[in-house]
Order: C-alpha cells, then structure tokens, then sequence
C-alpha cells in the first residue's frame, strides 16, 4: 500500500479537507452491521456480515430497500429511522475515533484548514460525532444523507459540499486543492466524480482498485502538510 511521502517540503496545505464520517473518523460500522443483521432476522429474513458489507458508505435509504428485499417487513423510512436509533444510541454510549482523526481534524483546524463533513448519515447521528470531535463549528459545512439530494456514490454530496464552504482569506476554496478523505468504494467513486482528490483509508472494506487517488493504512500521524503536500503532487 503507498505510504504518504516523508521528507520535508515547503508548507503545502489543503485548500480544504472533506471527511466522510461513519468509518473513516468514526468507528461506526459495527454498529450499523450488527442493527442491520437484527433488524432482517427479527423479521426472521437472512442478513449476513459480508450482505452488510456490500452496502457500507451507500445511502440509507438505498439500504433500506435492500433491507426491506431480505424481509425486514417496514416501510423504507420506518427501516431509516430504527437503524439510526440503533447507531445513534450506541455511538452516543461509546464513541470510537479512528485512528490518527482527533489529532489530524484539530491540527487541521489550529492551521485554518476549512473542515466538512459528508456522510451518507442522517443529522442525529452527525450531531454525536460533531460533539465528540469539539462541538459545533469544527466543521465550516455538515452534508448529511437527509437533505434530498442523490446520494453517494452520486457525486452531488461532494458538489453540494464544495458550493458551501465558506470563502477562506478572503477566498472561496479552491476545488482543485481540496482532498476528501472516505472508506469505503462507494464515497471513493462519490468524492472521485465530483473532481476531488480523494485519499482513500479503509476501515471495513479493502479499497484497492476503489479509484483512490492515494491510499494510506490509516490517519495516525498524518499531518495537514502530509495532505497538502499529495494534493499538490510535491513529490518526497
């Protein structure tokens, strides 16, 4: 797997970073399995891990469909909203940081870096996760799955994001030095279709092949100049 370059550069950074959130600065995905495999069987449907898997970073209403298929016997947002309280309430019982998020998102944010968050998940749930990473205004702009535009692996999530940061130095951000950063193949092909570089860092699902634009084993140690520096093609 690449590794990120090491020798030292002139200070590079990011015109902004865009993180996906369930799996990649939360570690949320058992969650969601583990609702997803109770919800089916209680309907006495089959729902397996790898069946969950294969939906990871899709969104919740596409999930539910799925779900609905397998015999989960409720209407799609019925399916949405037991899910969401599931993980809701587990995440807000024990929240689980990914490696090297905390310390990358507040180095990020002691540099001026303009933040967002884009997930697939719906507001109650990215509330949670803005409050264990410092509160409101950590991120500049939250895009939740619940705001009616099409979701990942549509790019309009990434595209809605970008149109809303806000103007940095007297500037909007420039899209061609953004960097998103997502774990799963669904958010990769989001982020990618939108014309964003995309560091791809898997949590559940290998991303090999996923369209990355740079793949790295995870954020620990990862420094805003180390994004900076990939986004800008500085080589090491």
């Amino acid at each position: 797997m690449p590794v990120l370059p090491s020798a030292p550069s002139r200070a590079l950074l990011p015109t902004a970073v865009l993180f996906d959130m369930d799996g990649t600065l939360v570690d949320t995905e058992p969650y969601w399995i583990e609702a997803e495999i109770e919800l089916v069987r209680s309907f006495g449907g089959a729902w397996t891990e790898a069946d969950a898997l294969a939906m990871v970073g899709s969104g919740l209403e596409d999930c539910a469909a799925v779900l609905q298929r397998a015999g989960a016997d409720l209407g799609v947002r019925e399916i949405v909203d037991h899910l969401l309280a599931r993980v809701v309430a587990r995440t807000r019982e024990r929240t689980v940081h990914r490696d090297g998020a905390l310390e990358l998102v507040a180095a990020l944010r002691d540099r001026g870096v303009p933040l967002a968050l884009v997930t697939s998940s719906e507001a109650p749930l990215a509330e949670v996760v803005v409050d264990a990473f410092g509160g409101p205004g950590v991120f500049d702009v939250v895009v939740t799955g619940d705001l009616g535009h099409p979701a990942k692996p549509a790019p309009d999530p990434y595209l809605l994001c970008a149109a809303r940061l806000p103007a940095h130095d007297g500037r909007r951000p420039d899209p061609r030095g953004m960097v998103a950063v997502e774990d799963s193949r669904t958010g990769v092909r989001s982020a990618t279709a939108a014309g964003i570089f995309t560091v791809g860092v898997p949590s559940v699902v290998p991303l090999d092949g996923a369209g990355a634009d740079h793949l790295l084993p995870s954020l620990a140690g990862v420094t805003p100049d180390d994004l900076g520096r990939l986004v800008a093609g500085v080589p090491a």
